[in-house]
């Protein structure tokens, strides 16, 4: 009984996970085909002056950790097709 109910948990987070974001925004992206790539985000984001750390997909934007132009620890996310930034929720 302890193996069934071990092996349906396992299976609900795993039909589970690819729906759900860990992050504070979601972007209605599309098709990933239609994305831009991260090197142009961080590209743009660089010449403002950012040291981009690192980006990751999540919610459908890109999540991107750095330190902006002012020298502080920022999360940004942005849309991975118009390279706009995304607002949070709160």
């Amino acid at each position: 009984m302890k193996k069934l109910l071990t092996a349906m948990l396992l299976l609900g987070i795993a039909a589970a996970g690819p729906s759900l974001a860990t992050g504070l925004a979601t972007c209605d992206s599309g098709p990933e085909e239609n994305w831009q790539s991260p090197d142009v985000l961080e590209e743009r984001l660089v010449e403002k002056g950012w040291e981009v750390r690192r980006i990751k997909v999540d919610g459908g934007c890109y999540e991107v950790y750095a330190i902006d132009e002012n020298g502080q620890r920022v999360e940004v996310y942005f849309h991975p097709v118009t390279l706009e930034p995304v607002p949070i929720e709160e």
